[in-house]
């Protein structure tokens, strides 16, 4: 047991890796979800292990083969990261419970074995993104990433042949990501000689020449991982791969995918870049925080546009995106809070949307539209009042997590003077309500003549799991606070450091 302490660390990205090998050759459509989900408790248990061990020390830095940086790779577990893995391995586990029987509605039943194998190394590398400190060593973890969350929502050509062809826009524009971000790691190497993160603000506050090259590498690192998260106007491979995905890939992209790769976005940028202030503000105020509002509006305004409902939950999406860098550009702790609490909620709220339309995708064995949920209201009570307590909590009605995050983000807003932002956050806010309520109508105040049958619990109950986790996190809204607090302290007590 103490062996398995001491490599918690490496354990929770190790273990999803190591399972996704053998269940691709398991010839059944039972085993492998259900090994999938020993795994997945054991991970559990593992992050729960690792936010012990911070509140302990404070910092776990785990060396693998003792090698020490800048020759060995390491992974850093702080405050910072510590929430978002715990949100993390809670989320898989519910969504993993929720994905059997989507996926057996949705692909084949001998391909289970490989579907679940891709879904544990999708959860593997997205761990890896989390709790890597080496900047190639993400590299490696956003390309195992991509390949298997590319080869996922192929498996959607079952139900809709456009899923191949959003599975290769994604392919080629994470590639196109992926490359820039590969050449700016090899801008800071060559200037620098190290690839650990700690190490590299070490090497670069040495340099006071050459800072065109670190530069340019900053900016080629910061495209990348934009390209990756889906931030504005980088965002062109999402709304078709979250559109025509399994559901249950829909749900954990939605709520996890682009959150990790944000994570080290903001990471990168408070923790690395931040000892080249005058850098850094340019692309915070002049970069970062203009597209952050134009993506707030652009993705409403499309969204109410919208009659595929999964198509308006992406462009939701790249509004919420807006959100979290809107509070990341602040560039003062009050925003990074507000931005670490949305990515936790957001991940709550987009995920239990994802999984109520899942459910209404496989009742009705086609695309998921404004006519076709006629009526759901009352032929699916209990998954339509569970979508509808994610709903609110998007457009951030009190007594819901969404509320709490949209509280602190006008609070940093208002910190930091921004009145004309507020009321630009406040309108788009409005815009929402416009979007959802055609989502509402459409459920309670239509009607429909199709005969039904009874609701699946091996979906409710993990759909209402998170309107539960919504409306409790939107009262007793202190673990989430704290989580986020600690986040942004520590990446702030970092740069006073």
């Amino acid at each position: 047991m103490n062996f398995l302490i001491d490599d918690a660390p490496a354990l929770v990205v190790i273990l999803p890796l190591i399972v996704s090998a053998i269940i691709a050759f398991i010839p059944s459509s039972r085993w492998p979800w259900i090994i999938s989900m020993i795994t997945l408790i054991g991970h559990l248990f593992i992050s729960f292990e690792l936010l012990s061990m911070v509140k302990k020390t404070g910092v776990i830095l785990y060396e693998f083969g003792n090698w020490q940086p800048p020759w060995g790779i390491a992974f850093k577990i702080d405050g910072v990261n510590i929430g978002l893995q715990i949100i993390f391995s809670i989320f898989v586990l519910i969504t993993t419970f929720y994905s059997r029987k989507i996926f057996l509605s949705e692909i084949h039943p001998d391909d289970t074995g490989k579907t679940y194998s891709l879904w544990l190394l999708a959860i593997g590398s997205l761990n890896g993104i989390i709790l890597t400190n080496d900047i190639f060593n993400l590299f490696v973890f956003l390309e195992i990433s991509a390949l298997s969350s590319i080869s996922l929502i192929a498996l959607g050509a079952g139900m809709n042949r456009r899923a191949l062809l959003a599975a290769f826009n994604y392919l080629i524009i994470g590639a196109i990501g992926a490359t820039f971000y590969v050449i700016g790691v090899g801008f800071a190497y060559s200037m620098t000689g190290t690839l650990n993160m700690s190490d590299l603000v070490v090497q670069l506050s040495q340099y006071s020449s050459g800072q065109l090259a670190i530069f340019a590498g900053m900016s080629f690192m910061l495209i990348g991982l934009m390209v990756k998260s889906a931030v504005f106007p980088l965002h062109l491979w999402l709304p078709a791969a979250y559109s025509y995905a399994p559901s249950a890939v829909s749900t954990l992209f939605a709520a996890l995918a682009t959150k990790a790769i944000l994570y080290f976005f903001v990471r990168l940028i408070y923790e690395v870049f931040r000892i080249y202030d005058h850098y850094l503000v340019i692309f915070l105020d002049y970069v970062l925080m203009p597209l952050s509002v134009t993506a707030i509006f652009v993705g409403t305004v499309i969204a109410i546009y919208q009659e595929d409902i999964k198509k308006l939950l992406a462009f939701s999406s790249i509004a919420q995106i807006g959100y979290i860098t809107l509070a990341f550009s602040l560039n003062e702790q009050s925003g990074i809070t507000a931005g670490f609490i949305h990515i936790f909620n957001h991940a709550l709220i987009k995920g239990g949307l994802f999984m109520a339309i899942g459910y209404f995708a496989i009742v009705s064995q086609d695309r998921v539209t404004l006519s076709s949920i006629s009526g759901y209201g009352q032929k699916y009570p209990i998954t339509s009042f569970a979508l509808l307590i994610c709903g609110v909590s998007l457009i951030g009605i009190p007594l819901t997590n969404g509320f709490v995050s949209k509280l602190y983000l006008f609070q940093a807003l208002y910190f930091n003077q921004m009145f004309i932002t507020i009321a630009l956050v406040a309108i788009s806010s409005a815009l929402a309500v416009i979007y959802f309520w055609k989502i509402i109508e459409r459920l309670w105040f239509s009607t429909t003549t199709v005969k039904v049958a009874p609701e699946d619990p091996a979906i409710y109950i993990p759909l209402w799991i998170i309107a539960i986790s919504i409306i409790v996190f939107g009262i007793f809204s202190a673990p989430i606070i704290e989580l986020a607090t600690m986040a942004s302290s520590d990446l702030f007590g970092a740069i006073s450091n």
